[in-house]
């Protein structure tokens, strides 16, 4: 595990969003260690990936890498859990954005489509609304993970193989829908597809960069798999 605590204070002084430059000995007055352990805990973290250090004259050059950023937000995640549990409904908060055609392909292949029928019980809309997840939702998007999920296997269909995913229920403008999540996907871990039974543009007049609110039930679904 690595030392979350030296990698949340340089979140604290700018190194999540810029290069900053600091010292070792600066640096021990924002953890209270000695100059000895704070250098040392910044070559750890440099070798641990979680984040990237240039030395100067007069201190050394700090950013986070995006695996440092990852262990912030799963960080944040279990105070969320530990804090928030009796939530039963999980508010997700993004922007339209306009799809790549991934979602489109996937809903019409029958061996797909057949499985969202039976398993989320409405027939999907050939196609997905694509939402992009505000700062704040992203690293609850990890949640995902511990929810109970509705499971769409893979299958060959004679000619190539289609990997399995998960789907979620969610409720978005008052609708009934899903967020699908592939086993292999080249989308970023901050977008979300979510499938309905209607078209959700049309449906909730929605324009690429709108704000958008996904309620996804956290209880309830374990008999749905």
């Amino acid at each position: 595990m690595p030392d979350i605590e030296y990698l949340k204070k340089l979140a604290l002084i700018g190194a999540i969003n810029k290069i900053i430059k600091v010292s070792s000995s600066k640096f021990q007055k924002h953890t209270g260690a000695s100059s000895k352990t704070a250098a040392r805990k910044l070559k750890q973290l440099e070798e641990d990936g979680l984040i990237e250090r240039k030395i100067v004259p007069g201190g050394q050059l700090i950013k986070m890498t995006e695996k440092g950023i990852e262990v912030l937000k799963n960080e944040y995640v279990d105070y969320s859990r530990i804090f928030s549990p009796e939530l039963d409904v999980l508010e997700l908060e993004g922007n339209v954005l306009k799809g790549l055609g991934e979602g489109q392909y996937y809903v019409n292949i029958p061996g797909y489509r057949k499985q969202f029928e039976e398993k989320l019980h409405f027939v999907p809309f050939p196609g997905t609304l694509n939402v992009q997840l505000s700062e704040s939702s992203s690293p609850l998007r990890n949640l995902l993970r511990e929810t109970p999920a509705i499971r769409v296997e893979g299958f060959n269909d004679g000619e190539r193989t289609f990997g399995g995913g998960n789907c979620y229920p969610v409720v978005i403008g008052g609708i009934e829908a899903a967020v699908v999540v592939p086993e292999r996907t080249h989308y970023p871990s901050n977008l979300i597809e979510i499938i309905a039974p209607v078209k959700l543009r049309d449906a909730l007049k929605l324009n690429d960069g709108d704000r958008v609110v996904v309620k996804l039930k956290k209880q309830g679904t374990e008999n749905q798999k």
